[in-house]
């Protein structure tokens, strides 16, 4: 079984027009029985102005948690992102929005479910989203978490832009073409796509 966990954040800025490029990790740091401890690493590019000729960084960490039923098995559980989406809102503020997806998720007796977001130093907000069951998902390629030896596979969201080529995404991440490939299609990427990046951080 699967379930979506949503999490929302608004980074303020002192003035946003554009976003050039962005990408997002994430790392569990923290899997203690049914308490999960991690964070979101965001960072990109971005133009204070239409008129600006030059191009800023952004690089934030948002700390996250998920607590999980104990009437739930997550002894062979898999975390990733499922989803990622932002929206810039009045020149001032990056909303931030992330679904993650709790994958191989075994039921023990009963049937209920409680999964919350908590506040850390940058809080994520908490959101009234009822958490509902996933059956639209499919198995995807994606990295696994290796629940066994407590070890984490870590992975990239890179945006397409209108300068990216496969070789400089290449160049970027410092990973070869084969390693992409395995995660996704590159036959035909064009802007705005979402491309998977494996890290060995």
């Amino acid at each position: 079984m699967n379930k979506i966990v949503p999490f929302k954040k608004n980074i303020e800025f002192e003035n946003i027009h554009e976003i050039k490029s962005i990408s997002l990790e994430h790392t569990i740091i923290t899997k203690d029985n049914n308490h999960i401890k991690g964070k979101f690493i965001l960072n990109g590019t971005y133009k204070m102005t239409e008129a600006s000729i030059n191009i800023d960084n952004f690089n934030y960490e948002l700390p996250f948690e998920i607590n999980i039923d104990n009437k739930y098995d997550t002894a062979e559980i898999n975390i990733d992102i499922n989803d990622f989406y932002y929206e810039i809102i009045n020149n001032e503020t990056l909303a931030i929005n992330i679904e993650m997806i709790i994958e191989n998720l075994n039921e023990r007796e009963v049937r209920n479910m409680n999964i919350e977001t908590e506040d850390i130093n940058m809080p994520i907000e908490k959101t009234n989203t009822i958490v509902e069951e996933d059956t639209s998902v499919k198995e995807k390629n994606i990295p696994t978490l290796e629940s066994d030896e407590e070890k984490y596979v870590t992975y990239k969201i890179h945006f397409i832009t209108e300068k990216d080529t496969i070789e400089s995404i290449i160049q970027k991440y410092e990973i070869k073409k084969e390693e992409i490939e395995k995660y996704n299609d590159l036959t035909e990427i064009k802007l705005g796509d979402k491309i998977i990046v494996p890290t060995n951080e």
